[in-house]
């Protein structure tokens, strides 16, 4: 039997004239994660992410 696993990441918008400043900024926190749960045995089986208002909220699902 499958066990399933979701992680949220948070991530909020500042001002700047870059509009990819999130992309940029947490790239680093979701490999880290990725890593994370990889070395645990965790497979990414999808993601998801919503913008709600200055936080982009990005969800990671693990199966193992």
């Amino acid at each position: 039997m499958k066990e399933y696993k979701v992680e949220t990441l948070v991530f909020f918008s500042k001002l700047t004239l870059d509009t990819k400043h999130i992309a940029k900024s947490s790239q680093a926190e979701i490999q880290e994660t990725l890593n994370k749960y990889t070395k645990d045995g965790w497979h990414l089986a999808s993601t998801d992410a919503v913008s709600f208002g200055a936080a982009v909220y990005i969800y990671l699902y693990f199966e193992k």
